[in-house]
């Protein structure tokens, strides 16, 4: 544990929370600017989330102001802390990584703020991130020791072969990667996700994360990927080209299994599955998990889709629910069309709602994984909330930057 902070350095981040308040995304833009200078350091980073998005900004400068806010109260921070050390493990973030953070967002500060940032403030800073930075840096080599010590796990950069490729919808498609090197790979928790680096012509390097979406094995783990081409934003360049020119034999560079949202296969409460288009992805491994461990616990898989076309493994999680008596599942399709027929193919028009899971799954007992766009997460983590749904017992995940969502601390599954 980092040497706790001092109430001196305490106070003068407290007051430094108006100054976030009004400055901070120019700070976080700043310190980024600053980063990427150096294009060791930029290839860090899922750079998705910086031209494609633009969201890790405003991401981080929400969880700076939330570091500040809590500064004297970190406790509440503890869930966001470990989802920060999962992403930063799947990106292979190391100790030595560090300090080129503090040197940038110490003067982007000081750019930023200009006579404002005092020596005191800039070296109340200083300890700060420092303080977080240790904390970090110890839950990481902590993850990297684990995986490294368990059967078939490495630390960093693994070589998998693209074994087989299957089309899940017209935007949707399955990989199923196997080691070059022939070994066993480490079991993972159903619903956690791979990092991955590719090496694209004219892109560079680009950094990933796709959840796996498979049961849990020794020999290969599969992702399921959608081609981002929705109008009036940036094509996915990597889901563009995973699709248009990975095929059986490619080689891709892998790090081990992480993330904080999981199933808890611990419990015997029932389970209910909720996923929003590729959202599906995790609920895919949770639900194959539900099934191989026997009849026992009762699961609701409960999918939202825009149609049939874009409707990924269907058959799959059909044969999965007629496998098991505890298992059942209820699709929504938003926009239904001509060919796609009710009972058959879907269960109800419209969207999944809060009022409709209160509804038919058991509320009192159950635990409700969610995982899908913001919108969806959103409405139906609130709607749980506000039904009285216990907030432990309502756990997400989402496709975003690794600090996102800092300010409201979720439960970690």
């Amino acid at each position: 544990m980092p040497r706790p902070l001092s109430p001196q350095t305490i106070a003068l981040i407290k007051a430094t929370v108006p100054a976030l308040e009004a400055h901070g995304l120019t700070i976080t833009r700043r310190m980024y600017e600053r980063l990427f200078e150096n294009a060791d350091i930029r290839d860090l980073f899922n750079q998705s989330h910086h031209g494609e998005t633009g969201s890790q900004p405003k991401a981080l400068a929400q969880a700076v102001l939330a570091y500040a806010r809590n500064i004297d109260n970190l406790g509440v921070l503890a869930g966001a802390v470990e989802r920060i050390a999962q992403k930063h493990v799947a990106l292979n973030i190391l100790p030595e990584h560090y300090p080129h953070v503090a040197d940038a967002l110490l003067g982007a500060i000081g750019d930023v703020l200009g006579e404002a940032a005092t020596p005191e403030i800039a070296g109340a800073w200083g300890e700060a991130y420092w303080f977080l930075a240790e904390l970090l840096i110890g839950r990481e080599a902590a993850i990297y020791r684990d995986l490294a010590a368990r059967p078939g796990g490495w630390n960093g950069w693994r070589d998998f072969v693209v074994e087989s490729v299957t089309p899940e919808s017209e935007t949707i498609r399955s990989f199923v990667l196997v080691p070059a090197d022939g070994g066993p790979v480490v079991r993972h928790e159903p619903g956690q996700y791979l990092g991955f680096l590719f090496e694209l012509p004219d892109h560079g390097v680009l950094k990933r994360n796709y959840s796996i979406s498979c049961a849990p094995n020794d020999r290969a783990y599969r992702i399921t990927v959608k081609r981002e081409t929705a109008p009036g934003l940036p094509a996915g360049i990597v889901s563009n080209w995973l699709h248009a020119s990975v095929g059986a034999g490619s080689v891709l560079k892998v790090t081990a299994p992480a993330g904080d949202f999981f199933l808890d296969r611990q419990s015997e409460a029932p389970v209910v599955l909720v996923s929003g288009g590729v959202g599906l992805t995790p609920m895919a491994s949770m639900l194959e998990t539900l099934a191989e461990t026997g009849p026992e616990r009762p699961t609701w898989f409960v999918h939202g889709a825009l149609n049939g076309r874009v409707h990924a493994m269907r058959d799959h999680v059909r044969k999965l629910v007629a496998s098991r008596e505890n298992l059942r599942a209820h699709v929504f399709y938003a926009e239904p069309e001509a060919g796609d027929r009710p009972g058959e193919h879907y269960d109800a028009s419209g969207l999944i709602t809060a009022e409709w899971l209160v509804a038919h799954t058991p509320r009192e007992s159950a635990t409700y994984y969610l995982c899908g766009p913001k919108p969806f997460l959103a409405a139906l983590t609130n709607g749980l909330i506000g039904a009285g749904i216990p907030p432990e017992r309502v756990r997400y995940e989402f496709f975003g930057p690794a600090d996102d969502l800092l300010e409201a601390p979720r439960q970690a599954a």
